[in-house]
């Protein structure tokens, strides 16, 4: 990408530089965030190739599908290279058109990608076949050498999840809580919730423990509101009985009764009754 940018005049390729770098930054937690900067950057830049990938990947992340596959075949047709082809077909499942996903899947393309290309792109075609209601084939798309080894590589635990996760569907209960656990073995960052599926298959209920927390902060509450009442109503009692003991001297030749309030009424009515 640095030297792509090094074609562009200096300060325009700061510039560009600086919102690819705020994309990047941004596109897993505030998608439309970095969206938003991939525009800029492509207004800036729009013959740099990697800023239209940039762009592809912005708009696929928050799911503008077809600007996406506009921005990532213009990627494409600057550098002649095919390692976008697996996302190329996602945003054609996006699109709702699963059968193009998986006419891609047997281009010729699919050939010159990488281990981990190759991989993504069974991800995706096992995906448009599920699309499509077909399971048991998106099943046999994902059975690989690639899954049957036991050497964990970036794309393992994906690859073991998607399967899992197909055979749940088809209704292979034990055979997914099988591939579950393998892909929490290969799952080390935590990328996948492989764990969560694996203890509803086996009916175990997590407590959401913020929850607990914010009830018992509720109840707490409560009872600070509670005892405020009270004090408050201990406070007023003291401040009549106060104001009684103020102004209701017996002793004082110039006494005058206080005036009784209606409240004190009924409350000494009460007691008397009681």
């Amino acid at each position: 990408m640095r030297q792509e940018l090094l074609s562009l005049p200096k300060g325009l390729a700061e510039e560009v530089s600086k919102n690819l770098v705020m994309v990047a930054r941004l596109i897993d937690e505030e998608p439309e965030q970095a969206y938003a900067y991939s525009r800029i950057a492509l207004r800036l830049a729009s013959r740099v190739a990697a800023v239209r990938e940039a762009a592809g990947f912005a708009a696929y992340a928050t799911q503008k599908y077809s600007e996406a596959l506009a921005e990532f075949r213009a990627a494409k047709r600057m550098t002649g290279s095919v390692e976008l082809w697996p996302v190329m077909a996602d945003c054609e499942r996006g699109l709702g058109r699963p059968e193009r996903a998986l006419a891609m899947a047997g281009e010729p393309e699919v050939q010159k990608l990488d281990k981990a290309g190759q991989v993504e792109m069974r991800l995706v075609a096992a995906g448009a076949r599920r699309d499509q209601g077909q399971l048991e084939a998106a099943i046999v798309t994902l059975q690989s050498p690639e899954l049957a080894s036991n050497s964990v590589q970036p794309w393992t635990a994906r690859l073991r999840y998607a399967y899992a996760d197909a055979l749940l569907a088809a209704g292979r209960e034990d055979e997914a809580r099988e591939w579950f656990g393998k892909t929490l073995e290969a799952d080390k960052d935590g990328a996948t919730d492989a764990s969560d599926r694996l203890a509803e298959l086996d009916g175990v209920e997590f407590v959401d423990a913020s929850t607990d927390l914010s009830d018992l902060a509720e109840d707490e509450d409560e009872d600070d509101e509670d005892e405020d009442d009270e004090d408050a109503a201990e406070i007023a009692a003291a401040e009549r009985a106060s104001d009684v003991a103020e102004y209701y001297d017996e002793d004082d030749e110039e006494y005058e009764p206080l005036e009784q309030s209606e409240a004190d009424a009924d409350a000494d009515a009460q007691d008397d009754k009681a």
